[in-house]
């Protein structure tokens, strides 16, 4: 029981903090009515339990932040320089990849690191096989797909290193897992 209150209560707090996102700042009505809707939303609509590995590891953690800040940075200057070269071509690429975690939140949190990272949106997800399908800006050739692959992959790897199910790291370390 106490589980299952704690796997409800990720997306109550997920809809508030959305709420209180979307408002752009923090007053004790907005978070009221934050409140108010996410108990609204959650009694209307039925929301899966996340399933919560328990653990984070902070080191991990800050490295995750830290390479996400400087993905969004490095391709956010690279989408700009796209804008302004006069001799750009779009090429574009949709693939998919396959990941190693069985776990929503991480397929979720995964999907949402790509997505906010510019040139590169996740167009849908499959639960039943863990596969993301995103479209890459500035593909060029068919070789530069296992790099977008890996990318990604490492992406997921600092979220589950950072706070991942002990299945989700015994699979990270296993020979199929790989060690991208």
């Amino acid at each position: 029981m106490k589980g299952r209150i704690a796997g409800g209560l990720v997306p109550f707090l997920g809809l508030v903090l959305l709420w209180m996102l979307l408002w752009g700042e923090f007053t004790w009505l907005s978070l009221l009515t934050g409140v108010v809707l996410a108990l609204l939303v959650s009694v209307a609509f039925y929301l899966p339990a996340v399933a919560l590995s328990g653990r984070v590891n902070i080191l991990h953690a800050f490295v995750f932040v830290v390479r996400l800040l400087a993905d969004i940075v490095l391709a956010s200057l690279q989408i700009a320089w796209s804008a302004v070269n006069p001799w750009y071509r779009p090429s574009n690429a949709v693939i998919a990849v396959p990941l190693r975690t069985r776990s929503d939140l991480v397929m979720t949190f995964t999907a949402e690191a790509v997505s906010l990272v510019p040139g590169s949106i996740v167009l849908d997800v499959d639960r039943e096989t863990a596969t993301l399908y995103l479209h890459a800006l500035n593909v060029r050739s068919v070789d530069e797909v296992p790099a977008l692959k890996r990318a990604v992959l490492a992406t997921e790897r600092r979220l589950i290193l950072a706070a991942g199910s002990a299945d989700d790291l015994a699979r990270l370390r296993s020979p199929e897992g790989g060690s991208s």
